[in-house]
């Protein structure tokens, strides 16, 4: 298709005559009107009919004036994008979320984007992180957040920012508090535990941490599914992980108390972009407010991690660990 050809057709639509969208143009009028005959022709409909001494849309031609007057709106709206211009809509963030990061933490890195001066429209979009780091090489998405660094053997230019870093916990129902807190770690031996399926990085840590402090709790369940987890700690049957950052949250939604923070075993969170230095507004709210307030409220003292313990729940084929 000619975009003059329908560039041609929309002006004489939206002015009603063909010669002042001749005018406008600055061609002559039957250069106009035999431009508007190829494109009928092209299209193998009638845009127009005579209506007294008006040129009048046909049912085909007003199908084809909405279409055209949404393609040329949006290239305004491009060039005033990218000139910095408002263009009286939301400001657009399209964000990917690898299923691997629990979403009451995805919740509250994400929610600063809406406190914004100007109206923010989020849009969330839930997959793996290789299949993430595709869309964002496409520029689907503005920004990814994920638990790792971009994959260095998938091949997309991407940069990834670290947001934040937060130890793990052990919660549970309170009729569990008075046997577990006193002399934890060693006090979880024997006690009914929820855990993430062990196909998951944040299992292998958790398994470590427990190998190193001689703790071998009764595995009640496995899930792929955080959210599912914790429920099944709401409905006390056993203790469950979670993170730190939002352990106010978890006892809140949860109902349960925290019994003991495992040191070494942690996660991270990593905004990934395609841009070295992220420009996004909403993005840079993300960012700011993720370091400053989501991994800054974990106030309680933090032991060297090592090697293992780093980046607890890193992966790019993992479950969800949704929350």
């Amino acid at each position: 298709m000619n975009y003059h050809h329908l560039l041609y057709f929309w002006l004489v639509a939206r002015e009603g005559s063909l010669a002042r969208a001749s005018t406008e143009l600055r061609l002559a009028q039957s250069t106009v009107s035999k431009q508007i005959h190829q494109f009928e022709d092209v299209l193998g409909h009638k845009l127009f009919c005579k209506s007294g001494r008006q040129l009048a849309l046909t049912e085909s031609g007003q199908v084809v004036f909405r279409y055209a007057d949404e393609i040329f709106g949006l290239g305004r709206e491009m060039l005033d994008t990218l000139r910095d211009r408002p263009v009286g809509k939301p400001l657009r963030v399209t964000i990917g979320i690898a299923d691997v990061v629990p979403k009451l933490v995805a919740e509250r890195v994400i929610a600063p984007a809406l406190a914004l001066p100007e109206p923010v429209r989020l849009v969330c979009l839930e997959d793996s992180p290789v299949r993430l780091l595709g869309k964002l090489a496409l520029h689907e998405l503005d920004v990814i957040l994920t638990d790792a660094p971009a994959n260095p053997n998938v091949k997309v230019r991407a940069f990834s920012h670290l947001l934040g870093e937060s130890s793990i916990g052990f919660f549970g129902r309170p009729e569990f508090l008075s046997k577990l807190r006193k002399g934890f770690p060693a006090s979880l031996s024997g006690a009914p535990m929820l855990l993430p399926t062990d196909d998951t990085m944040l299992r292998r840590s958790i398994d470590q941490w427990f190998d190193a402090n001689g703790v071998h709790p009764d595995v009640i369940g496995e899930f792929e599914d955080g959210a599912l987890l914790k429920v099944f700690g709401y409905r006390g049957v056993g203790v469950f992980p979670a993170s730190m950052a939002v352990a106010h949250e978890v006892e809140q939604q949860y109902k349960v108390k925290l019994i003991g923070v495992a040191s070494n075993v942690s996660e991270r969170l990593y905004a990934v972009t395609v841009e070295r230095r992220i420009k996004h507004p909403a993005v840079v709210a993300i960012s700011e407010a993720a370091r400053t307030v989501v991994f800054g409220m974990d106030e309680r003292p933090k032991r060297p991690l090592s090697r293992q313990g780093r980046g607890a729940i890193v992966g790019t084929r993992q479950p969800r660990q949704s929350t």
